[in-house]
């Protein structure tokens, strides 16, 4: 509904870290798409404010199109909760879900799939630029069967807003925590930010920027059954038109240029 995704607060939200949205390259309105949205962060911050709300005008920049936040199905198991989330206009990130809305809402739908997921969120720490994508090809296929670009984008300073206790792979933390995953379908990072009167320890998130950079477009084709190979040829496409954002827009948010992306 426009009137809670205006509500004045996810102004106070965006000014608060600040969180931006910067657009490299028009969309057609009359296509649907499917965002790739990375990293994911610990609670996704900067999607949800970007695309959840209206906060930092996705709709004046995108004219023509209804951004849809997708999230996991779980989202929409706890009464109150889920009536807030669908309030904002998002939906669960299911195949089904995904299928209807490229098929049955018609065009100008901007669909935000944060492609790590919860296991993602494990790797949050600043200054950690993994992304979990190698087998996350799912998004592809239904870009093919559907013959609907993707968009990538990245998050810079995601995953600087909390700190996590460390969490090696391999450590007894981490295996509770993937347990859990596998168990519950989102993960349990253990972390703090800084308190309402101190800048060193609470829950509130630390004051920290994030930009998120849409962008080019990667024009899909549309193949009904489409095999692993022509799947595996446009997930590398993807990967290496995002890995080009992050190394083109890198140094302006400050990650020194000895840094890249690590897809495990």
């Amino acid at each position: 509904m426009r009137w809670f995704r205006e509500w004045k607060v996810w102004e106070y939200m965006r000014d608060y870290f600040p969180i931006n949205l910067v657009k490299t390259s028009d969309l057609d309105p009359t296509k649907n798409y499917i965002l790739g949205c990375h990293p994911h962060g610990i609670m996704s911050t900067g999607a949800f404010c970007n695309f959840a709300t209206d906060a930092t005008d996705f709709r004046k920049k995108f004219p023509g199109f209804r951004p849809i936040l997708l999230t996991l199905v779980g989202q929409f198991l706890f009464p109150v909760y889920r009536d807030y989330i669908m309030t904002t206009g998002m939906c669960e990130c299911s195949k089904e879900s995904i299928e209807w809305l490229l098929t049955k809402e018609g065009t100008g739908n901007a669909l935000v799939l944060i492609i790590g997921g919860a296991n993602e969120a494990l790797e949050a720490k600043e200054g950690n630029f993994r992304l979990c994508y190698k087998q996350r090809k799912g998004f592809v296929k239904i870009a093919l069967r559907h013959g609907v670009s993707l968009v990538p984008m990245y998050c810079f300073g995601e995953n600087n807003i909390y700190e996590q206790v460390p969490n090696p792979p391999g450590s007894f933390v981490r295996k509770m925590q993937q347990f859990l995953v596998q168990r519950m379908g989102f993960s349990m990072p253990v972390l703090h930010g800084r308190g309402i009167f101190n800048y060193t320890f609470g829950i509130l998130p630390f004051r920290r920027a994030i930009t998120t950079v849409v962008g080019k477009p990667i024009d899909i084709p549309k193949v009904e059954n489409p095999g692993q190979e022509e799947i595996d040829k446009w997930h590398e496409v993807y990967g290496k038109a995002l890995v080009e954002l992050f190394e083109e827009h890198k140094t302006k948010y400050g990650i020194k240029e000895s840094d890249h992306l690590e897809f495990i």
